[in-house]
């Protein structure tokens, strides 16, 4: 294995790529906006000629780059059938590289560039609404390949900086796996971010009873209630037990990124409850395993 570390930053114009190069260029990452797939190998291979100069570097490959590719067709296709194959190429040569793709909502991309005043590149007749789908289609193949998928819609800049840089980090560590335990309400979307999603809407719902209602799903009153139910104990144990099937086989692609997202309606009672649950569940066997658990409730504080 090469010790030249690489992230390759894709995903949907409006979705914060700037903001993640920039974010990793001030922690010390080597960084090129936009560079052609095709000079990615003669790039890497430069800079392992620095005499470990260089060691970390992050590039952005997004549509212009499709766009721009000689061979390819109205659609794009070429363009990503080429990208696959020098990634693949380039893994099985010894490099570590990841891709870590951005996404967001489509309301939110349309208000980002109606607020910049921003063309869409795919914009058909002025409708960025239909660019945003042509893009989706065109970057699917990138996607699927993907190592961490980060939804920003709900980030600011500095949010969207920070957990850049936290994925960084965590990368760092010898390509460890980090799993996410994720609670939303599906009241403010789905997370574009998450690899399994779980709904537990079908629960009983707290926000019914007066008395706990205004309470968050990590009071231990509103845990109590939740979890005495037959079908939350068999949830659980069903859950944990599919988690840790599928374990290995994440491992064994050497994903350094899981994410879990469990959802209630409104993402403040019961995805919270099963998720603090989950954690505390599976906290002391993923350790065994250095598998890093982490926890994030997306929406514990609206509503």
């Amino acid at each position: 294995m090469k010790s030249l570390r690489v992230i390759l930053i894709s995903g949907l114009s409006g979705s914060g790529k700037t903001t993640a190069i920039k974010a990793l260029e001030d922690i010390g990452f080597y960084c090129v906006d936009n560079l052609p797939i095709l000079l990615l190998p003669k790039f890497l291979e430069l800079c392992g000629q620095s005499g470990g100069k260089i060691s970390r570097v992050a590039v952005v490959e997004d549509i212009r780059g499709a766009d721009s590719h000689p061979a390819s067709g109205p659609e794009g296709i070429d363009f990503f059938e080429d990208s696959r194959k020098i990634i693949e190429d380039l893994r099985k040569s010894g490099y570590s590289i990841e891709i870590l793709f951005l996404d967001s909502s489509d309301p939110i991309l349309m208000r980002r560039f109606s607020e910049t005043r921003r063309q869409h590149p795919l914009a058909l007749g002025g409708s960025i609404l239909e660019g945003i789908r042509v893009e989706r289609e065109r970057l699917g193949g990138i996607r699927d390949m993907a190592n961490q998928i980060i939804d920003t819609s709900q980030f600011n800049v500095h949010e969207l900086k920070e957990k850049i840089q936290q994925y960084a980090q965590e990368g760092s560590q010898g390509g460890q796996l980090t799993v996410t335990l994720l609670s939303f309400g599906y009241s403010f979307g789905v997370p574009y971010e998450a690899d399994l999603l779980f709904d537990v809407r079908f629960l009983p719902n707290p926000y019914f009873v007066e008395e706990l209602k205004r309470l968050r799903g990590d009071d231990p009153r509103v845990a109590e209630y939740i979890l005495q139910w037959e079908e939350s104990k068999e949830f659980l144990k069903r859950t944990r037990e599919f988690i840790r099937f599928l374990l290995p086989f994440y491992l064994r692609e050497r994903r350094t990124h899981l994410t879990v997202g469990v959802g209630c309606t409104g993402g403040r009672h019961r995805s919270i409850v099963i998720v603090n649950r989950l954690v505390e569940m599976l906290r002391d066997e993923m350790a065994k395993e250095g598998v890093l658990l982490s926890v994030r409730h997306r929406d514990a504080e609206r509503g």
